[in-house]
């Protein structure tokens, strides 16, 4: 199965993007069969091949959920925006215990007054 995705290039704490397609399975830092174009997020700009990227698209390749919402944000497909960032149940229990204990102090703030 074949994958859209980004490769990451650049310096040290400078990254830039390349979108590559290559096989789900495979290493994206290896083999890939095409460069589709290269994305910024610094300048927040993106030079991609449209023509190619629909054409890999037609043919079955699946995009990556931050690859087909930068295709979205580009105009290239339509849809709505998947969610590519997953927040783990650990780290969701400890914003929502953080949010209380704020909400606590606010409270006493509120009667001090």
């Amino acid at each position: 199965m074949l994958a859209i995705r980004l490769q990451r290039v650049g310096r040290k704490k400078q990254p830039i993007y390349r979108v590559v397609v290559s096989e789900k399975i495979k290493d994206m830092y290896g083999n890939h069969l095409e460069i589709l174009g290269q994305y910024n997020p610094h300048k927040k700009e993106a030079l991609l091949k449209t023509d190619r990227i629909k054409y890999w698209i037609s043919v079955g390749a699946q995009a990556s959920a931050t690859t087909s919402n930068l295709f979205i944000k580009e105009g290239i497909i339509e849809g709505a925006k998947q969610k590519s960032v997953s927040i783990s149940k650990k780290r969701i229990a400890k914003s929502s215990a953080k949010a209380q204990t704020e909400k606590k102090v606010e409270d006493k703030k509120e009667e001090i007054k």
